[in-house]
């Protein structure tokens, strides 16, 4: 069976072929990339067209990369970033640009209702945040909830706010524009924090709705991310090159999805997953939360049960920072602009190059400790002022000390986010590590000493909530357990034991890690105000 799944990140789309038989394989990918366009004002938006371009546009490269005809395909489906907002028209078009979960211009609606009341818990109405916990274990307690830019835009852009039809997620809407079918998935919709996860009671909650006077006709009807939404429709099978009528299944956010093509399913499986963020993820058959740490537990793909989830807003993209924006004269090249040779002449892969340079600093980065909140933090303190600093670097230090000191950070967030995680949930001894990092030797064997736990790898792993959104889609279209045909179909490639000589090293540099932001807090909200 021939599967296309749209993994679709904050920058980019990745269009995946899949086939699945005894084994699932990735035959053919197409990456194209789109804007993310961030105000001075706190805002971060994206072009729906933008989007629609590269999704077309990926899907015709599939099958010149690949043997396969478009009247093979039996299934779509998306992963998609989540926390996004996107308001709509009737008809599904988008009536402003999508705000994106970076987004952070609610500030004021944030304040003006979780500020409010007689008895407060760390500056949030202490009622209102005991009412959802009671409904969903969850809360809008973050000015880049969903419901905050939805508010915002009834605020500032009225004129838009009066047309609007349904507020969808990014997802929800590709999935509309594929079928014409206006529905959300069950986890975006746990996202707003307006949805009820109770056993019995699952659905949009009345009364949440009213506490944050949303209006409840623009809450879309919910499908379950397994279900099949609808045929593709002839206007969308000619954009993209495929047949009408072709099954597009609900899918859902990326993080429903990766630990499915990590097959990390059981419970009390946890997989680290790093892209552009981060997160710590833990599979649960009851939610919980704790807000104290901003852990709360996801709906899973599968209902009834959880995934108990801790982010890291900045993981991946704290590399991409340093990769472009530390000088590498250091190690000979700057990114981008030089070819890296070895020893006879032959072109090598810079990324590669850079990880053995990286590999010279001995654990611990010489004294330099960095902290990955380039884009304030969420877990296991959330923070939109927080900043990345690089700590105790000197005259002695290089650059590569700050390479090094780079990865070590997003490892000890992770270490951070993993010892919380346990507070309320027993965590794995194997943990599955997935995303591009993964790809790295280096920053695997990192993350073993760093966590003391065993690391495992999967084939693909940039590719992972695509595996699990096809393994998805193959068990609806098989009518079998989603869970039980992951463990089949995803296996381990690498495994990672922890190396008892660094850990000295290690656990010294991450209790002051943990340390610095609360040394550092006022000095963020001093200069970041």
């Amino acid at each position: 069976m021939y599967i296309i799944i749209y993994d679709f990140g904050t920058s980019s789309v990745k269009t995946c072929l899949f086939e699945i038989d005894s084994e699932i394989k990735l035959l053919a990918k197409s990456v194209k990339e789109y804007g993310l366009y961030v105000s001075d004002d706190g805002g971060a938006e994206q072009d729906t067209e933008e989007w629609w371009e590269a999704i077309c546009s990926s899907t015709k490269d599939l099958f010149d990369l690949s043997d396969v005809k478009p009247e093979q395909i039996e299934g779509l489906a998306f992963c998609s970033q989540m926390q996004g907002t996107v308001l709509v028209d009737k008809e599904g078009n988008a009536l402003r640009p999508p705000m994106n979960f970076l987004d952070q211009r609610g500030v004021k609606e944030h304040k003006a209702c979780m500020g409010k009341g007689l008895i407060k818990v760390s500056g949030y109405s202490l009622y209102k945040v005991l009412r959802n916990l009671r409904v969903n274990c969850g809360g809008s307690v973050s000015i880049k909830d969903p419901v905050w830019k939805y508010k915002w835009v009834e605020n500032n852009e009225p004129e838009i706010f009066d047309k609007l039809y349904k507020w969808l997620d990014v997802g929800d809407y590709l999935v509309a524009r594929l079928t014409g079918k206006i529905v959300r998935t069950p986890d975006t919709a746990f996202t707003t924090f307006l949805y009820d996860t109770r056993k019995g009671k699952e659905g949009w909650n009345k009364g949440l709705i009213k506490m944050y006077k949303v209006k409840p006709e623009h809450m879309p009807d919910i499908i379950e991310c397994t279900d099949l939404v609808g045929g593709l429709t002839a206007k969308a099978a000619e954009d993209l090159g495929l047949v009408e009528g072709i099954p597009v299944f609900g899918g859902g956010g990326d993080a429903t999805f990766v630990n499915i093509g990590a097959g990390s399913t059981a419970l009390g499986d946890t997989h680290i997953y790093i892209g552009t963020s981060g997160w710590v993820s833990t599979v649960m058959d009851h939610q919980t939360a704790d807000l104290s740490s901003m852990i709360t537990g996801l709906l899973s793909a599968q209902k009834g049960y959880f995934n108990y989830f801790a982010e890291l807003e900045t993981a991946g993209k704290c590399v991409d920072w340093a990769l472009e924006h530390i000088a590498l004269d250091d190690v000979g090249v700057y990114e981008g602009k030089a070819k890296v040779t070895d020893s006879d002449g032959n072109e090598i892969d810079i990324f590669d190059y850079l990880e053995a340079e990286t590999d010279k600093v001995p654990p611990g980065a010489n004294g330099v400790i960095f902290t990955p909140w380039l884009h304030g933090n969420r877990s296991p303190f959330e923070d939109s002022k927080a900043g990345g600093m690089y700590f105790n670097f000197s005259i002695n230090n290089e650059k590569r000390d700050l390479l090094r000191a780079t990865l070590e950070g997003i490892c000890y967030h992770y270490r951070w986010m993993l010892e919380r995680s346990m507070k309320k949930t027993k965590t794995s001894d194997t943990i599955r590590f997935v995303g591009g990092g993964a790809l790295s030797s280096v920053l695997c064997q990192m993350l073993a000493d760093i966590t003391g736990r065993t690391i495992e790898t999967v084939d693909n792993p940039r590719e992972v909530g695509a595996t699990g959104t096809a393994v998805m889609v193959a068990a609806g279209i098989k009518k079998v357990d989603m869970l039980k045909l992951s463990k089949q179909l995803v296996k381990a490639n690498h495994t990672y034991v922890p190396n008892a000589e660094n850990k000295e090293a290690y656990d010294k540099n991450y209790k002051v890690f943990k340390r610095l932001y609360k040394t550092n807090k006022s000095n963020f909200h001093i200069i970041n105000s």
